[in-house]
């Protein structure tokens, strides 16, 4: 028997309610999420759609500086840039090595680094690289950002499909977070011990183990410090300096 007009209408809503990609059952392990391999197949396994949610905010929150946080990202980071995409790193704790980054595969050529004087300006920054640069990478190392700030580049990162990293101290677990994806990393005997937070679907139980070599040792500490009350003082720009001298062969100095 044929269904009335009003009871086929609905079942066609029901349909395309259940198809949406933003719907999700308490059964289901993870949303229907837009990823990209992280290259590491252990932390592949346990996230949402098996890799870095692209076009979200990833929160990597950190115990120690240098435990390993960036070696994580290169295979996401290297893959990004040969498909020529922009990676853009705000304020690191530490100057990048080109020659370790270019061993490891990454396209140098696609790589920005940007070096801000305070808060405002670090944000502005962020904002402005999120906006900027479809489906590439942003990198960012806050001193300190609210819940609504991050919100504002979790929208913009929606937008424009970047994938965005966010490094965060330990003092951050206190504070909640809009971010897509949040993991937490501890050195571990050379290793890197990565614990996944929060994400969307259910949360692993388990504590993932990523051998890691030292790739980038020994980090070269900045010339004048960018953090905190040590930050120096603007000079003719209210806007953040970019990194943009070449060398002969036209590419960033690093």
């Amino acid at each position: 028997m044929a269904l009335p007009p009003s009871s086929t209408a609905a079942s066609a809503q029901a349909s395309a309610l259940a198809a949406h990609p933003l719907l999700w059952r308490a059964r289901q392990v993870s949303h229907r999420l837009d990823t990209v391999g992280t290259g590491h197949a252990a932390l592949d396994q346990v996230l949402p759609g098996n890799g870095w949610p692209t076009g979200a905010l990833t929160e990597l929150v950190i115990d120690a500086e240098a435990c390993g946080e960036l070696s994580l990202l290169l295979p996401v980071l290297a893959r990004l840039s040969h498909e020529n995409h922009w990676i853009t790193m705000i304020d690191p704790p530490w100057i990048p090595c080109p020659s370790a980054l270019y061993g490891n595969g990454l396209a140098v050529e696609k790589l920005l680094l940007v070096r801000t004087q305070n808060k405002k300006e670090s944000l502005w920054a962020s904002e402005q690289a999120v906006r900027g640069i479809f489906c590439g990478a942003m990198l960012a190392w806050p001193d300190a950002i609210s819940f609504s700030e991050l919100r504002r580049l979790q929208l913009a990162a929606r937008a424009t499909r970047t994938t965005v990293f966010m490094f965060r101290d330990p003092k951050a677990l206190n504070s909640p977070s809009p971010a897509t994806l949040r993991l937490r990393l501890t050195p571990d005997n050379g290793d890197l011990q990565v614990r996944v937070l929060k994400c969307r679907g259910q949360r692993p139980a388990s504590v993932i183990h990523i051998r890691r070599p030292q790739l980038l040792q020994p980090l070269r500490q900045p010339p004048v410090s960018f953090r905190g009350s040590d930050k120096r003082k603007r000079t003719q720009s209210e806007k953040p300096v970019v990194s943009l001298a070449t060398s002969p062969l036209r590419r960033p100095s690093l």
